[in-house]
């Protein structure tokens, strides 16, 4: 969601005067429930928010953001975080939000290459979306029987080229 509205990786509440801002909307609107969906800089955030929250309250307060009504009323903020990454590679999880439906496109995707690779005898290399999570390659590679497939967490060794080009000439 964070992506298609804008708000992904806001620069602003990387800073105290964002999070104070947003702690002053939060304030004025009564709200003290969050539910943050996201991925490490999510949730990072949303934990700093969390441990600043009273101080926040108290310079808005102290400045005269908030009212002392709506400090009162906003004193005890509730958070609660959910892992929304496509990485799969938050522990204790068995799949992350994102991750199913990021594997669904790169299947379609496979399906829709296979078709044209088949039909004029080619080879084509995919690079699916992790970062430093091999988590989509790998089950993408098991899902569509790759032939070859490269993982941050088990780098290739360095004569993969010939090894690869022995292969697809067998």
């Amino acid at each position: 969601g964070g992506t298609v509205i804008g708000s992904a990786r806001c620069q602003d509440f990387r800073t105290r005067e964002g999070r104070l801002r947003a702690a002053q909307n939060l304030a004025k609107h009564g709200i003290t429930n969050l539910c943050v969906i996201g991925g490490d800089g999510s949730l990072t955030g949303a934990d700093t928010f969390r441990a600043e929250w009273s101080g926040l309250l108290q310079e808005l307060l102290k400045t005269g953001g908030i009212t002392a009504e709506e400090a009162q009323r906003s004193s005890h903020l509730n958070i609660v975080g959910m892992v929304g990454s496509i990485d799969n590679d938050f522990c204790g999880t068995d799949m992350t939000i994102g991750t199913d439906s990021a594997l669904h496109r790169i299947m379609e995707i496979v399906d829709a290459i296979t078709t044209t690779a088949q039909s004029h005898q080619r080879t084509f290399v995919l690079e699916v979306m992790g970062r430093h999570c091999g988590y989509l390659a790998l089950i993408t590679a098991l899902a569509c029987g790759a032939d070859w497939v490269f993982i941050p967490e088990s780098p290739p060794e360095d004569d993969w080229e010939e090894h690869l080009c022995r292969r697809l000439a067998e």
